[in-house]
């Protein structure tokens, strides 16, 4: 499922009262907070769904697929999901 087919799920399971419109901006509107709350909190939880965080990665060595060389590949930060236990059995 992608963002627009997403957008259709969220207008279809509210209803006759959303338009599009509303459900882009619903679902746009989730992504935003769950982006904010990363940033503010290095973790959101959602009860029932799952939980979203901020991992650091360590600088590692890894190999060039071209050429076959050794390189250092640096230090970064990425966002890890945990799903909840509802989300596992409905699965």
């Amino acid at each position: 499922m992608n963002k627009a087919e997403l957008i259709e799920e969220v207008q279809r399971n509210i209803g006759n009262d959303c338009s599009k419109a509303h459900a882009e901006r619903a679902v746009n509107a989730l992504l935003t907070s769950i982006q904010n709350g990363l940033k503010k909190d290095q973790e959101v939880q959602i009860v029932g769904f799952g939980t979203f965080s901020v991992k650091d990665r360590k600088a590692r060595m890894g190999r060039n697929p071209q050429t076959n060389q050794p390189m250092e590949i640096k230090a970064s930060r990425t966002v890890g999901f945990r799903p909840g236990a509802t989300l596992k059995d409905s699965v």
